[in-house]
C-alpha cells in the first residue's frame, strides 16, 4: 500500500502546481530529498531519480548561466518516469525548459514560497513520519507520569479495566485494544490509536465508553513515545517471578528493543497502582537510581562485614 503520494505534500504544504498535473498520484518511496546541484552541472551517473528534487536559488542561478542547449538537456534529464516531483523554493521563476519537460514526462513541478533549507527540514520530517515502518499491537497505551506504558496480555486479563483505573488516577489514555506503532528512528517508537476507536475504552459488562467525554480533554492524548511494555499474565504458581528487579527483559517491536516487565495477575492485586509505581520506578532507573542494585550492594556490604567479624 502506498503511504504517500505527491498530491499529499501539495495539500500538506499548500504548494503551487506549475506543471505535470497528471503525475500528482506518483508514489513517494523515500524520505530522502535530493538537491540536484551536480546534475545541473551535467553529472547524472548517480542521479537519485526516485527522490523529491528540491531546487533553490543556487541551482536555478547556475542553470541560468548555461547555454540554451545545455540547460534544456539537463532540465529534461531531471524529469524521469519515476521522479515524484520537482519543488522550486523561494517563489522563484521556473525555466520554461523545465515546465515543458515536466509536462511531457508528467512530472509535477511545484513551487513553495519558503526558504530552501527550512522547507527541506519540514518536508523531511513529514516524509519520515509518514514513511516510518509501522505495526499494530493488541494492547493499551497509557501516558503515566510522562512514561509511555504499553500494557499487553491475553484477551480478558484486565488491560482495559486497568487503563480505566489509571485514567481515574489522573493519567492519560492514548489507545485501547489496538495500538498503531511507528518507528520514527532507530530507537524511537511512537504509538497512537486508530482513528475509528480514538478516545474509546471497551469495558466488559459496561460496553464502550468515551474517555474524553467522561473525564475531559486532559484524560487523553493523540500519540506517545513507548518507553516500557508491561505484560499482564495470570499468576502461575509454578513460575518464578523476579522479586528484586535485577533482571531486565527486553522486547523487540519492529527493529527497536524496549524494556518489558511481566506482572502476574491474581485477585487482590491492584494492577493500576502496581503499573503506576512501575512507571515511576522506570523513570528513576533512567535517572540513575536503581533500588534493586542499591539493595544488592548493601546486602553484599553486610555479608562482607559479617565475614570480617567472623575472622
Amino acid at each position: 500500500m502506498v503511504k504517500v503520494r505527491t498530491k499529499d505534500i501539495i495539500e500538506k504544504f499548500g504548494l503551487e502546481l506549475i506543471a505535470g498535473e497528471e503525475g500528482i498520484n506518483r508514489p513517494i518511496t523515500t524520505s530522502d530529498i535530493s538537491r540536484p546541484g551536480l546534475e545541473m552541472a551535467g553529472y547524472f551517473d548517480y542521479y537519485p531519480a526516485e527522490r523529491i528534487q528540491l531546487i533553490g536559488k543556487t541551482e536555478l542561478s547556475f542553470a541560468e548561466k548555461l547555454n540554451n542547449s545545455e540547460r534544456q538537456i539537463r532540465l529534461e534529464r531531471l524529469c524521469t518516469d519515476i521522479t515524484p516531483g520537482i519543488i522550486v523554493t523561494r517563489g522563484l521563476d521556473i525555466p520554461e525548459e523545465m515546465i515543458e519537460a515536466a509536462e511531457r514526462e508528467s512530472v509535477p513541478v511545484l513551487r513553495s514560497k519558503q526558504k530552501t533549507t527550512r522547507f527541506s527540514s519540514l518536508l523531511t520530517n513529514f516524509l519520515e513520519s509518514k514513511l516510518a515502518p509501522t505495526t499494530a499491537v493488541h494492547g493499551v497505551l497509557v501516558d503515566i507520569y510522562g512514561v509511555g506504558v504499553l500494557i499487553t496480555g491475553k484477551s480478558g486479563v484486565g488491560k482495559s479495566e486497568t487503563a480505566l483505573e489509571l485514567v481515574k488516577r489522573g493519567h492519560r489514555l492514548v489507545a485501547d485494544d489496538c495500538v498503531e506503532i511507528r518507528q520514527e528512528d532507530e530507537d524511537n517508537l511512537v504509538g497512537n490509536s486508530p482513528e475509528l476507536i480514538e478516545h474509546l475504552l471497551e469495558i466488559r459488562g459496561l460496553g464502550i465508553i468515551n474517555v474524553m467525554t467522561l473525564f475531559g480533554a486532559g484524560a487523553v492524548r493523540s500519540y506517545k513515545k513507548i518507553s516500557v511494555v508491561m505484560n499482564l499474565e495470570l499468576w502461575d504458581p509454578k513460575k518464578q517471578y523476579d522479586r528484586l528487579g535485577l533482571d531486565e527483559e527486553r522486547m523487540k517491536i519492529i527493529d527497536t528493543e524496549v524494556t518489558k516487565l511481566t506482572i502476574p495477575v491474581r485477585p487482590g492485586r491492584n494492577l493500576a497502582v502496581i503499573i503506576e509505581v512501575a512507571a515511576m520506578n522506570f523513570r528513576l532507573k533512567r535517572m540513575g537510581m536503581n533500588a534493586a542494585e542499591q539493595f544488592t550492594n548493601r546486602l553484599s556490604d553486610v555479608i562482607e562485614d559479617g565475614d570480617h567479624d567472623d575472622r
